[in-house]
């Protein structure tokens, strides 16, 4: 039994420092959840650092760099659901911490009540019962005084058992923080491949932007903008406007009214407010100022929120974007969208249909 206390408190004491680091303010953990693979984006980021020629194809360009920040966002997605499950297990570890403290707390107390009925027991069991009657002046209170042994009994039985308890509910602590800690670990090291992910494609979109000339830079920006007008007006082509008639719920309105006050500020990657916000920082933080929390990530968000049919949709609603759900906006009627679009963008007002639309959830269903 020594070895399994000695362990139990190394445990202890491990789990104990390990609440000293958490608390630490400014301690920077590295870590995300699952790594979502980028499509064909992989061989962007290589693609781009090519020197452009003079007789490049702006529109080749356009394309190259939709592909780099988009996987970016797809390592964003990845970076803020490690650190999401990071800050919980961090949490988690934490409690289980003050458990196994009160714990040993209460272990030493039991073994000082076993202790000390223990020694009584030993003194007055040097005789049998039926010596101890014999010499007895006074038989009844011999009788009494049996029955209060029996009762004495049954509690250091009692006694020994709620030690058993709580040895065992340590131990059962000391596994659960050790398997804590080692997920936090292992998310630690997800969270810095998403980042450096994350970095690589944006320095890669970086430099292909900074081979530009003024006047191509220019001409950049009017085919991005053209290409957003003509997703929009093939969008609300369809007619779908006209059947979108919701009306947004008081929540809805609140999360709309904190989206439009974030208009102007730069988007960065990991970021939720009050200065700057990532797409899905965005729309979480909306909705929490809106009294609703909601999943931090756009893919969490599309796989835990009630969806809605688009005709359905109302303001405060948020549209998902691409297939593997890597962005998201929250829509505020007329067509409109608030988002925070990309690196080297501010949060923004845009047409609903500028980018291919997977569905709708609505967070106050």
């Amino acid at each position: 039994m020594g070895t399994g206390k000695r362990g139990l408190i190394a445990v202890a004491v491990t789990v104990v420092c390990a609440v000293t680091v958490l608390a630490v303010p400014g301690t920077a953990f590295a870590a995300p959840s699952p790594t979502p693979t980028p499509s064909a984006t992989s061989n962007a980021a290589s693609d781009a650092t090519s020197k452009v020629e003079p007789s490049k194809d702006l529109e080749a360009v356009r394309e190259k760099l939709d592909k780099l920040y988009h996987a970016a966002s797809v390592a964003t997605d990845a970076y803020n659901a490690a650190e999401e499950k990071a800050e919980k297990q961090s949490a988690e570890i934490v409690e289980l911490a003050k458990k196994i403290v009160k714990g040993q707390e209460r272990l030493a107390e039991l073994k000082d009540r076993a202790g000390a009925a223990a020694r009584a027991q030993y003194r007055t069991g040097g005789l049998p019962d039926e010596a101890r009657l014999m010499l007895s002046d006074d038989p009844q209170e011999f009788l009494d005084g049996t029955g209060r042994v029996l009762q004495g009994q049954r509690a250091t039985k009692g006694l020994i058992a709620e030690l058993t308890r709580t040895q065992q509910d340590l131990e059962q602590y000391a596994k659960d923080a050790s398997a804590q800690w080692q997920e936090l670990e292992a998310n630690r090291q997800a969270k810095a491949t998403a980042q450096k992910k994350i970095e690589k494609q944006i320095a890669a979109a970086e430099k292909l932007e900074s081979q530009l000339e003024k006047e191509e830079k220019e001409r950049l920006a009017e085919l991005e903008e053209q290409a957003a007008h003509q997703a929009q007006t093939a969008w609300l082509d369809s007619g779908i406007l006209a059947e979108i008639n919701g009306k947004a719920s008081a929540q809805g309105k609140k999360a709309v009214k904190y989206a439009t006050a974030q208009i102007g500020k730069p988007y960065e990657w990991g970021a939720e407010g009050p200065q700057s916000y990532d797409c899905s920082g965005l729309t979480s933080q909306a909705w929490a100022d809106a009294g609703h929390g909601i999943p931090r990530t756009s893919q969490e968000q599309w796989k835990q929120l009630k969806h809605v049919d688009i005709k359905d949709m109302r303001p405060g609603d948020l549209i998902i974007y691409f297939d593997d759900a890597s962005h998201v906006a929250m829509y505020v009627g007329d067509g409109a969208i608030i988002h925070a679009p990309r690196p080297g963008r501010t949060v923004t007002l845009a047409g609903a249909g500028t980018m291919p639309i997977l569905g709708v959830v609505r967070p106050d269903a």
